[in-house]
């Protein structure tokens, strides 16, 4: 993960929350199948969401062929890991960059994910080589997964195979004694740039977002520079930050003007949707602003969802 948690006065949701715009089904390294997520996330109350796995649109695919009965408005969302080379003092060296509201069908940013999923095969190749060499292998357990040609791996996958084969307690474990940076099985990311995923997102006619940036406030002057290059968004409202993380996050939004978002990032590992959600709470402003961005750039048609159900919906106020 590259995300930092923290763990000041926790936030405490007035209410379920209506929004969540950072989710993981399993065509990337998340627990649930796409019908599945959005099926939870629904009867949680959610009622507009993006699913952003890593690298792949093959789930909001899926969805738009065929949503679930009362599946909430769906939002079509990528997270690109984005290699920040040259950036000191950023966890595991990567900013991730949502798009939000892009374009399934374009085949330019289809080409660029198909790409980043190769490389992170690549990567994850490499990476159980070193679990071999380290006498931990988990070539069986990785063969046995459900991981669909669009499907994008990561770590998250080695992570639960160690636990299959008894070389980790959790995923968890896993993670931080054997697959983080600077861990004896870790291998360095290759992939598009932070500019790069936001000129793909923007080409793609989405929202680029900068996800769960904890530390946005102390480096205001990196966030500036994103937004200079097409940022349009902040993730505000995450699920693992504290009430002073948001309210300096939301300033920072606020100041460069971008628009304030935020979710869950939901992936599955050891809780149900039900109970990450009850933590979660993302104002329906961030959902009405999102929606009307895109809409702007769209020329200010109709709702830009994926699909959007009949009945009760964050469009209008």
């Amino acid at each position: 993960m590259a995300y930092r948690a923290t763990d000041g006065p926790p936030i405490v949701p007035p209410g379920p929350s209506r929004v969540d715009l950072h989710t993981h089904s399993r065509r990337s390294d998340g627990v649930l199948e796409p019908a599945e997520l959005v099926a939870a996330a629904g009867a949680a109350g959610v009622r507009l969401m993006a699913l952003t796995d890593h690298d792949t649109l093959a789930g909001v695919r899926e969805l738009v062929a065929g949503p679930p009965a009362d599946a909430p408005e769906l939002l079509a969302g990528v997270e690109i890991n984005a290699v920040a080379a040259g950036v000191p003092g950023l966890w595991e060296g990567e900013l991730h960059v949502l798009g939000l509201g892009v374009d399934p069908a374009d085949g330019a940013f289809e080409a660029a994910l198909v790409t980043q999923r190769l490389q992170r095969r690549r990567r994850v190749e490499a990476m159980l080589g070193r679990l071999r060499e380290l006498g931990l292998p988990v070539d069986a357990e990785f063969a046995a997964l459900p991981t669909p040609d669009a499907a994008a791996v990561g770590r998250p996958h080695i992570a639960r195979c160690l636990v299959a084969a008894g070389h980790a307690a959790s995923v968890d474990d896993a993670m931080q004694r054997l697959l983080a940076r600077g861990r004896p099985a870790y291998v360095p990311r290759a992939g598009l740039g932070p500019a790069e995923a936001i000129a793909a997102i923007s080409a793609a006619g989405g929202l680029a977002v900068l996800a769960h940036f904890a530390d946005a406030a102390e480096r205001r002057h990196l966030v500036a520079e994103l937004a200079e290059r097409g940022l349009g968004g902040l993730e505000v409202h995450y699920r693992h930050f504290d009430a002073l993380t948001v309210d300096r996050l939301g300033a920072v939004a606020a100041e460069l003007r971008l628009v304030p978002t935020g979710g869950s990032d939901y992936h599955g590992d050891g809780i149900s949707y039900a109970e990450a959600h009850a933590g979660l709470w993302v104002p329906e402003s961030d959902g009405r602003a999102v929606l009307a961005a895109l809409a702007a750039r769209r020329g200010s048609g109709p709702s830009p969802a994926a699909s959007a159900p009949d009945g009760d919906n964050l469009v209008q106020p």
